[in-house]
């Protein structure tokens, strides 16, 4: 029975490529010679990008990839439109595909921008009709009117990404698939994708979209997949599976820290009034306790992020350092967080000279009470995680 156009199934799928060759060394010849005469060398000068993935998506919906580099997501999306194929497992995509995988995916560096868009609607399986009646669409959304009639080969990497992308979103697809080439384009246009994203989504076009920004993740897609070394690590709400995914990185960048410079923290504290916890828009007070061995001009910098590097806010403060020890207290009068868990980092460096005392790490995470974003409607509510309270006055005439 055939699955409704815009459908993703995919089973049990293993994709492995043959391992980096390296120089050939007199000991890696003899290693490999021994597991050969031990009976070892079946799965050996392989590695496996992905391992034993499901996924099922239904038409219409939105699923965001997300993981470390090398954790499988571009292969992933390859395997799902076809460009690669699987070691083993089943993979069914029903409808048509419109994918922007690399910045000039599915076009050709000889011909023109006008010819690439007809090109790319054939691949859909489009009369050229169809091409032409949104042809007009898909050049000023690209912004790339002054050079539709100029060679390919002579666009910049972000006129190939805007037209490409144009391309793809407009010619009506029944599954989308995006990777990280909206990192080319300038923010504006980044914005004006993730607008257009959602269009076809309204539209009934299902989504995969693969992207190192994570609030774009959750300001586009409903759904979440965490791919770490080729396996699912989590696949849930976009919220769930992103705070998850948060966590693990502030976990690793924790374990991660380096000691013993000329400024250490020996301590850190996050409570709310009178040592309760934090809550949205009451007081916030942050003590770090640090010990110097120099004298000098030092400017320390205080964040609170999802488990990022980059923070949501971000205060700063002029410190004179002597040898000893040092206690510093921040108070934040009307805390802008919803409810959650956040992550506070803490950097410094020498005042004018830039070198770091602190480097910019995460010391600690604190929860916050108050009020839960998620209870307002739409997505439209990932697109800050911050609170501010507003008064607001209505008239009708």
């Amino acid at each position: 029975m055939s699955q409704p156009q815009g459908t993703i199934a995919v089973e049990h799928l293993w994709k492995r490529f043959k391992a980096d060759r390296g120089k050939a060394q007199i000991r890696d010849k003899m290693a490999r010679f021994r597991a050969r005469t031990k009976g070892e060398g079946g799965a050996r000068g392989y590695r496996w990008a992905l391992t034993d993935v499901d996924l099922d998506v239904e038409p219409g919906h939105s699923v965001g990839l997300f993981g470390a580099n090398g954790s499988g997501k571009s292969t992933l999306l390859k395997v799902l439109c076809g460009v690669m194929y699987p070691y083993a497992g089943r993979v069914e995509v029903s409808g048509r595909i419109g994918a922007l995988i690399e910045v000039s995916s599915g076009m050709h560096p000889e011909l023109t921008g006008r010819e690439n868009t007809y090109l790319f609607g054939s691949l859909l399986g489009l009369p050229r009709g169809v091409v032409a009646r949104r042809f007009d669409e898909i050049v000023a959304f690209a912004e790339v009117e002054n050079a539709i009639d100029r060679q390919l080969k002579f666009y910049s990497s972000g006129m190939k990404m805007r037209l490409g992308f144009s391309v793809a979103a407009f010619l009506e697809p029944e599954v989308m698939l995006v990777d990280e080439v909206l990192a080319v384009g300038d923010a504006s246009f980044q914005q004006k994708c993730i607008d257009r994203m959602r269009g076809v989504l309204n539209e009934g076009t299902t989504l995969v979209f693969v992207s190192h920004d994570l609030a774009a993740i959750e300001a586009t897609c409903a759904r979440g997949v965490w791919l770490h070394n080729g396996v699912v690590q989590m696949d849930a709400p976009v919220a769930d599976a992103l705070s998850a995914y948060r966590r693990s990185i502030e976990a690793r960048a924790e374990a991660a820290q380096v000691g013993g410079g000329p400024l250490r923290l020996t301590k850190v504290e996050v409570s709310g009034l009178a040592g309760q916890p934090a809550r949205t828009q009451e007081s916030l007070e942050i003590i770090f306790r640090l010990e110097s061995d120099v004298s000098d001009y030092a400017l320390l910098h205080a964040g609170v992020s999802e488990g990022t590097a980059s923070p949501i806010l971000l205060i700063t403060q002029t410190l004179t350092l002597k040898p000893g020890e040092l206690e510093v207290r921040a108070r934040i009068e009307s805390l802008p967080l919803p409810r959650g868990r956040f992550y506070l980092w803490l950097g410094a460096a020498r005042k004018g000279k830039g070198q770091d005392l602190i480097s910019w790490q995460p010391v600690c995470q604190f929860d916050v009470e108050g009020l839960l974003l998620d209870q307002a409607p739409s997505a439209i509510v990932r697109l800050s995680p911050v609170h501010v309270r507003t008064e607001w006055e209505v008239s009708s005439f």
